[in-house]
């Protein structure tokens, strides 16, 4: 029983979903907003789920030795309907915000309108969807720059979203500046940094597929040495930089031990993981993140 919960909760990328609502809540409190309204986070959730999981659906070849293959290919009537009552859930959360706050939403200056449009514009990329028929683009097959678009997506969908979700919500003048600019960079190569990791996992299957992702095109010791590490170690510093320049009480350094624990877990990767390592502990760095985060604000009040 314990296990199927777990896989469920993993491969079901309902842990993704957990994590992105928990760095939404970061992301609101550490810039001061305050939190989004409860349908906020109920429809990042659901769709969250709806978005990771199309992917998994659409494979036709079962792979024996992938467990989460193979989960999807033995529960996939479960998934399909989860999939219908997901979207719907998710179509109706959307709608609900846009009609109680239609009105505020047409008030928002031209620069959050370009920032709402521009990540759902490159996650339909990412799924090769056509627009007008013309123009295709297939950011998965990208290989070394699959792990920034990743990013790039979730760091929109975590930082942006919310802040200005919350700014039409409280009928805010606020503009997205400096502050939300940082933190939505600092996220953005949070998650990379993560994508590059989840890639050596997939190191055997993306060389015979020709996907050049960093771990094929360079080998894994020095995607650790070179890119890993470096980024991490960029990300803690400017962290330090940033806390120490904006006098930020001591509280607020308890968000330098999600960097810590990337060192650490990154260098772990030398050796072999299982699957569930990647999904639990590597994805799990991004919910460790969110918590400090959350906590510092938490001590400082």
């Amino acid at each position: 029983m314990w296990r199927k919960l777990v896989n469920l909760i993993l491969f079901g990328n309902y842990f993704y979903a957990l994590c992105a609502v928990a760095l939404a809540m970061e992301s609101n409190l550490q810039i001061g907003v305050g939190l989004n309204e409860p349908a906020f986070y109920l429809t990042l959730f659901c769709g969250t789920v709806v978005y990771y999981t199309k992917a998994y659906i659409s494979e036709t070849y079962t792979n024996l030795h992938n467990r989460r293959n193979l989960w999807y290919s033995t529960h996939k009537r479960f998934i399909h309907a989860s999939q219908v009552i997901l979207t719907i859930i998710t179509a109706i959360g959307a709608i609900y915000l846009l009609v109680k706050y239609l009105k505020d939403i047409f008030h928002i200056p031209a620069w959050h309108w370009f920032l709402l449009l521009i990540f759902p514009f490159v996650a339909a990329f990412y799924y090769d969807i056509s627009f007008f028929r013309i123009f295709r683009l297939n950011l998965r097959k990208t290989g070394w720059l699959k792990p920034f678009v990743i990013g790039f997506v979730w760091a929109g969908g975590v930082t942006v979203y919310p802040v200005i979700c919350r700014l039409i919500e409280t009928k805010s003048n606020h503009l997205m500046g400096w502050m939300e600019a940082w933190f939505f960079l600092k996220n953005w190569m949070y998650i990379t940094v993560l994508c590059i990791m989840f890639d050596i996992k997939d190191y055997a299957s993306d060389s015979n597929k020709e996907l050049k992702t960093f771990v094929v095109r360079i080998g894994l010791r020095r995607t650790l040495f070179y890119i890993i590490f470096p980024l991490t170690f960029l990300g803690f510093l400017s962290l330090l930089l940033f806390l120490w320049y904006n006098h930020f009480p001591w509280q607020k350094f308890i968000n330098v031990i999600p960097f810590i624990l990337l060192t650490f877990v990154g260098y772990s990767l030398r050796h072999r993981k299982s699957i569930m390592y990647y999904l639990a502990i590597i994805d799990g760095l991004m919910l460790v993140k969110a918590l400090c985060g959350i906590l510092g604000v938490v001590l400082i009040k």
